[in-house]
């Protein structure tokens, strides 16, 4: 699990769903591709959602961690990438559903000019470390 801090003398996150720092547990570190929000089936879901898309991107994001032992509470960092500016309270509501003050992830929000379809308004690039007492090594190797 991520052990989030806000130091006095910083400006505070305000109740938005990160830490300003964070010290990263023993474990194994997993390092996560960008996840948009694609299907199983490589379709699209929530276009035009930025909402939608950036749930769908933390579900594929918890399945990859399972996977492997790993829980959303166990990212230490996440860089998000997006498109409209208007969109940050969407993003920012789905942040604060899924992780917790106190252990939320160190976080990065890039506006960027496009993503790698025109359908994607969101993407988000984590990095957990999960505590070897969970962790289990993915079927896949």
């Amino acid at each position: 699990m991520a052990d989030g801090f806000n130091p006095a003398g910083v400006w505070a996150p305000n109740g938005r769903a990160f830490s300003q720092g964070v010290v990263q547990g023993p474990g194994e570190v997993v390092h996560v591709t960008g996840q948009v929000a694609w299907d199983e089936h490589g379709e699209v879901v929530g276009a035009g959602d930025a909402e939608a898309q950036m749930e769908k991107s933390i579900d594929n994001v918890r399945l990859i961690l399972a996977a492997v032992g790993g829980r959303l509470d166990d990212i230490v960092s996440m860089t998000i990438y997006f498109l409209r500016r208007e969109d940050l309270p969407a993003i920012q509501r789905v942040r604060s559903r899924h992780f917790a003050a106190g252990s939320a992830p160190a976080s990065v929000l890039i506006q960027v000019p496009g993503l790698v379809l025109p359908e994607f308004l969101v993407e988000l690039v984590p990095i957990a470390a999960i505590p070897q007492e969970r962790f289990t090594r993915p079927e896949s190797w």
